[in-house]
């Protein structure tokens, strides 16, 4: 794992060291094992290196390539390695040793740009062509690895981190209203729609899927990744499913557990977490080595009042995992003291940006400390396991047996699932009939549906015309998607490179500051695109949602977890209990953002103040998922960002 970063001169002049080294010198705050440079008359290069795999231990990087007059700087973890050694074709004898940039840099002497449709992994990376006068990079498919860049008339500068940047002398820090505009404008987690831009105007980003290319003074952003529904599979049974489903998932798992440190896994009580440390944990066996689980836990003084199908304190249903798997070093961690309010200004600091997550930003960032302690250098986990392993809501797939006219199968599959998850049968037809039939909803509206008041001014939002844009992506005024069922969902998840990046942005950023790698196996993009072909019938079947990964697991993980459906586990519940203390602070702070005419040119005014009437009669703990609480905590994270600016 490495920071990279570099710089290309567009014209004659030769490339200015001094620029380089303080690209470089701006990295030197986070661990490395190695920092090294690479020159010539127009291109610099440079690698602020930490060792992950052992592949990468005294490995030099920047590498140049002497036969091929080639040279690359790369934040990469390569997972089809053996793949590709049959393919390029690699000696045995050179395997073991061959690095993974090494492997990029083979793989783009072979194939071209192709190469990134062989190579799967975490990776940023950038290639010196010398004899074709080259610059080549690219990012994975996820983003699961940050690239910024600054281009002018003259030079053309790369960094894994945007603050280096900065540092140029010829680059000015100014807010980018228009990310700005998207960022309040979306109620959902997602950044905004335009993966290329950043909230500094004179720094870009690689997106996610992209690769970019600089030749003849021209630089050019393409997209090489298209991620969609191919052909169904058609398997003879349920049994071979599973099989299927097993191999390809072990894979996933198992070529993410490469490092010559201790592998360590975030863990929940559900199916996602669980499933991939019940898969790492038989393997690590195997090869005698422990897996080193983190959890989270509230404090000792929360009192859990959350609604019988949720539970705050997931630990029976860990344990009970633990216990079953074996093989573990368990760890429970309640972070005491810490909160979300006062993580604020150390979270914009790695962020280099305004985030949405605030309620576990604190435990976020502590999971990482605490691996870091324990000399942790792969930190598994199931963030994409929603959208892969464990897809298969129940309610999605009954609508469509619904608007299919399946009655049968329907209401038998309806007993099913009452006696699974304790609902009434035909208590469930309303919402099902809603979900396959939207329009019931727009002529006869129940209640109020939950949501996020919008953060943005209206006129700011008029001005930036953010509404017309997001008319593009299927985005409505509420500022998430129009269409809602979780097919939709799905399929734009994978379809919009901007639902990327928020959650792979800071898995990357704080995987350099604690030298600690985020390997999620469920984002594997073998996995996504066998899980994208298997029928809906093999994820809902027989009364029983996520059905694929609960017969898949059977043997990894005890039933208590695997089936499991009537309670779910909620992290970040306890948000606003742990800031009582800080309660008075995070009124005066409010109250001063309220008035700071400035701020409230691109913030809401009338829906803060009207949240600001809430919080100011005190903190309630059972309104840690009220609309106006949540919509006064984004703000205040906007308004300490754009105080930088001041």
């Amino acid at each position: 794992m490495s920071a990279i970063t570099g710089i290309y001169q567009f014209n004659k002049d030769s490339v200015r060291l001094q620029h380089g080294r303080l690209l470089m010198k701006s990295l030197e705050k986070f661990p490395a094992d190695s920092r090294q440079i690479w020159n010539d008359h127009k291109v610099f290069l440079g690698s602020h290196a930490q060792w992950i795999t052992p592949e990468s231990v005294q490995e030099t990087l920047p590498f140049y390539d002497y036969e091929r007059q080639m040279v690359i700087t790369a934040d990469a973890i390569i997972d089809n390695r053996q793949e590709l050694f049959d393919l390029l074709p690699i000696e045995i004898v050179d395997r073991i040793s061959l690095t993974d940039s090494q492997l990029i840099l083979l793989s783009y002497q072979k194939w071209g740009e192709d190469c990134l449709k062989h190579l799967v992994g975490d990776f940023a990376f950038m290639i010196w062509d010398q004899r074709q006068q080259r610059l080549f990079g690219a990012r994975d498919f996820s983003g699961s690895r940050t690239l910024y860049f600054h281009k002018n008339q003259e030079t053309l500068a790369f960094c894994t981190l945007i603050e280096p940047l900065l540092a140029l002398p010829y680059i000015e820090k100014k807010l980018n209203e228009q990310w700005l505009a998207e960022y309040l404008a979306i109620s959902g987690m997602v950044d905004g729609v335009d993966s290329s831009i950043t909230p500094y105007q004179n720094i870009e980003q690689l997106p996610p899927s992209h690769s970019i290319s600089v030749m003849n003074n021209k630089v050019t952003l393409k997209r090489y990744s298209y991620i969609t529904q191919g052909n169904r599979l058609k398997l003879k049974s349920d049994g071979e499913y599973v099989e299927a489903f097993q191999s390809v998932f072990q894979e996933a798992v198992t070529s993410r557990l490469r490092t010559h440190r201790k592998v360590g896994s975030q863990l929940s009580g559900g199916l996602d977490s669980g499933a991939v440390v019940g898969f790492a944990a038989k393997n690590l066996q195997s090869e005698k080595k422990l897996l080193h689980t983190f959890s989270y836990i509230p404090p000792d003084d929360f009192k859990d009042y959350t609604p019988k199908y949720l539970v705050a304190d997931e630990r029976p249903f860990i344990k009970s995992t633990v216990e079953y798997v074996g093989g573990i070093s368990d760890h429970y961690h309640d972070f005491e003291g810490k909160d979300s309010l006062s993580e604020i200004d150390d979270f914009l600091k790695i962020m280099e940006m305004p985030y949405k997550f605030f309620e576990n930003s604190f435990w976020l960032k502590g999971m990482f400390e605490k691996a870091h302690e324990k000399d942790i250098g792969i930190l598994l986990n199931g963030d994409r396991g929603n959208f892969t392993i464990s897809w298969g809501d129940a309610f999605d797939y009954y609508s469509t047996l619904l608007k299919k006219l399946k009655w049968v199968r329907l209401f038998k599959e309806l007993d099913q699932y009452r006696e699974n998850a304790g609902v009434a049968r035909l208590g469930s037809l309303p919402t099902i009939a809603r979900i396959g039939f939207p329009m019931i909803d727009r002529a006869f509206p129940q209640g109020t549906t939950y949501s996020i008041p919008a953060l943005i001014n209206p006129e700011f939002a008029k001005k930036m015309g953010v509404y017309i844009k997001f008319k593009e992506y299927g985005i409505d005024q509420t500022g998430w998607y129009s269409n809602s069922d979780s097919f939709s969902q799905r399929k734009k998840h994978f379809e919009d490179v901007s639902q990327w990046n928020a959650s792979s942005t800071l898995a990357a950023k704080l995987s350099l500051r604690y030298s600690v790698w985020k390997r999620d196996p469920t984002n594997d993009i073998r996995l996504i695109r066998f899980c994208l072909s298997v029928p809906e019938n093999q994820y809902v079947q027989n009364g029983v949602d996520r059905a694929l990964i609960r017969r898949a697991t059977e043997n990894y993980l005890p039933d208590k977890v695997r089936l499991n459906q009537r309670v779910r586990g909620v992290q970040g519940a306890d948000w606003v209990h742990r800031m009582i203390p800080q309660w008075e602070i995070f009124i005066a702070e409010a109250q001063q953002l309220s008035r700071d005419k400035r701020v409230l040119e691109y913030l809401d005014g009338q829906a803060i103040k009207v949240a600001l009437q809430k919080v100011e009669l005190g903190p309630r703990v059972e309104f840690a998922t009220d609309p106006d609480y949540k919509l006064l905590m984004r703000c205040l994270i906007v308004y300490r960002f754009l105080k930088q600016f001041d």
